[in-house]
């Protein structure tokens, strides 16, 4: 790749679609998502793609000790500071040792994953990263979307699918979220899926827990 255009991918990267995400995955129907799941976590939560800080309204203050926000860009935690001053929980904001989660093995309570699987390169191994570091009898909160049941909708993920990951920072239209889920070492404890408003081929969502 050229070097003008590197700069200007790393310019549109680190600066402009973070802003991005933020206002698509702020929106309403997501936000009521999050709704959903983000106030069961408890104790240390390491919450994976802590982005802008889009979950930090929906944390339940006296449930949780502390945060562990895993966010590798800096343009995004720059964002998450006012949410997280505003929730008032202790954040520890964390990046990545290569592909491992720089936490010890059984140290904290509750993972916290919401829109975030699908841009993760390696999503099997990121899921065994998270249950090695969650401890026993913790658990896994999440709402991701991915592959649609209809197979019409899914033709169109799959044809679409290598553009919007270009434009949408690695993002994957037609990832089978809860086998990642299970590949991942985790057992399904509680899972929904529905379309949710919006365009079908984005907007297909699996939501609950796992041990």
């Amino acid at each position: 790749m050229p070097w003008g255009s590197k700069y200007i991918m790393g310019l549109y990267e680190n600066h402009i679609l973070p802003k991005v995400i933020n206002f698509t995955c702020g929106l309403k129907p997501i936000r009521y998502q999050r709704k959903k799941v983000v106030p069961h976590a408890s104790g240390k939560v390491l919450e994976i793609g802590m982005g802008t800080g889009l979950n930090m309204p929906y944390y339940t203050k006296d449930s949780v000790e502390r945060i562990f926000g895993l966010e590798p860009n800096l343009k995004s935690r720059e964002l998450a500071e006012a949410p997280i001053r505003d929730a008032g929980i202790p954040v520890d904001m964390i990046g990545l040792d290569g592909q491992d989660i720089p936490l010890d093995d059984n140290s904290v309570d509750t993972v916290v994953l919401t829109y975030t699987l699908c841009t993760i390169p390696d999503a099997e191994r990121a899921m065994r990263e998270m249950r090695r570091v969650l401890k026993p009898g913790g658990r896994l909160l999440f709402s991701e979307h991915g592959k649609a049941p209809d197979e019409a909708v899914r033709k169109w993920q799959d044809r679409i699918n290598p553009v919007w990951k270009a434009l949408a920072g690695g993002c994957n239209l037609n990832r089978d979220i809860p086998s990642l889920i299970i590949a991942g070492g985790f057992s399904m404890e509680k899972l929904d899926q529905q379309y949710i408003p919006g365009p079908k081929f984005a907007n297909y969502t699996y939501w609950g827990s796992a041990t």
